[in-house]
Parts: structure tokens; C-alpha cells; sequence
């Protein structure tokens, strides 16, 4: 298969949508329910919750409307991957959940990589023709070519 620049374009665009649909009402419920948040992180163990919730905020608030919008596309992606990374590890341990809950975390857990991977794509591959990362390098040759 050899795609032509506008279907890797509009490949990019749709990879930056759907992941940022994937994190933005989760990261909204976070400010929503912020109690429940913190004790949800609490519950797993993880040090200083409300911070920790803090952090799930922004990552899954501001870093999904920067990718939405191509802006840095490669460094977005990049911290979101990570955070996605880490986050099945910390709560979708299913080899010691309960038997009755085990399927569920561990589907969760394999998606939490599955989603990483896709963000580590972005990282790889750009955001595409139709981004703010574009439009900035356009731009950027404007002034260089002296036509700005």
C-alpha cells in the first residue's frame, strides 16, 4: 500500500480525533467528581491522590485538545503515551484482582497498551498535513524564503 499525502493527512487527523475522544469525557468526569477521583486514585495506592488526580486532569483535558488540534503533536503524544502507559499498571493489575473482576481488568489493561501504542505511533509518524505543527512549519518556511 502506498497512501497518498492526503490520505496520510486525513489518516493522521482521524488517529489525533478518536484518541483525543478517548481521553477528553474521562478527564472531564475527573473535574466533575473530583471526590470520587481521589479516592478512586486512593484506592490504588497511589501517593498523594490529589495531586495525582490533578495531574489526570491535565493529562486527560489539555494534552487531548493540543493533539485535537496538532499543536507540538509529537511531545503531546509522547507524555500521553507515557501517562497511558503507566496507568494500567497502577489500576488494571488483573493477575491479582478477584476472579469475578479479572476479565474486566485485564481487557482494560491490554486497551491501556493498545491506546499507548497508538500515541507512540503519533510520536513516530507526526501529526499530518492538517495541524497547527503544519501550519507552524509552513509558516517557518515563509520567513526563511523571506516572504513574510
Amino acid at each position: 500500500m502506498n497512501p497518498s499525502a492526503s490520505t496520510i493527512s486525513l489518516m493522521a487527523l482521524l488517529a489525533r480525533v478518536l484518541l483525543a475522544v478517548l481521553f477528553l469525557p474521562f478527564g472531564l468526569e475527573k473535574i466533575t467528581g473530583y471526590e470520587g477521583t481521589v479516592q478512586y486514585i486512593a484506592s490504588a495506592h497511589v501517593p498523594f491522590p490529589e495531586v495525582a488526580a490533578v495531574i489526570g486532569m491535565v493529562a486527560e483535558i489539555l494534552l487531548p485538545i493540543l493533539l485535537l488540534v496538532g499543536w507540538q503533536t509529537r511531545w503531546v503524544a509522547l507524555a500521553l503515551g507515557i501517562y497511558t502507559l503507566v496507568l494500567p499498571f497502577l489500576f488494571h493489575i488483573y493477575w491479582t484482582a478477584p476472579p469475578a473482576q479479572m476479565y474486566e481488568m485485564k481487557i482494560n489493561f491490554y486497551k491501556d497498551l493498545g491506546i499507548a501504542g497508538g500515541l507512540f505511533a503519533l510520536v513516530a509518524c507526526g501529526a499530518g498535513a492538517w495541524s497547527m505543527d503544519a501550519r507552524r512549519a509552513e509558516d517557518g518556511m515563509e520567513v526563511r524564503r523571506g516572504k513574510a
